[in-house]
């Protein structure tokens, strides 16, 4: 099984540091990288989409940054218990 550090149960330093890294993942606008933050089997859905796999993933993320240039996501610590991280997206 893949482990990405920082490991649960989370520190509020480390739950920062693990959102900090997915945010920064996600605005490298490199699909590759960002499918490698999900598992393998990841299963995700986007309105009438239901995309399952890394290579899914990668597909996806290709297609909806050729048109979305200005894409930029921003995630703020909210709150954190265990293995749980709450954000808010921007």
């Amino acid at each position: 099984m893949e482990k990405k550090l920082p490991l649960p149960p989370f520190t509020e330093e480390t739950a920062k540091q693990k959102i900090q890294m997915a945010e920064d993942g996600w605005n490298s606008k490199d699909p590759h990288k960002v499918a490698l933050a999900y598992t393998i089997d990841s299963e995700w859905r986007n309105r009438n989409l239901f995309i399952k796999g890394r290579e899914e993933i990668i597909a996806f993320l290709t297609d909806k940054w050729k048109t979305e240039l200005n894409y930029k996501l921003k995630k703020q610590y909210w709150a954190h218990v265990d293995n749980r991280i709450a954000v808010r997206f921007e």
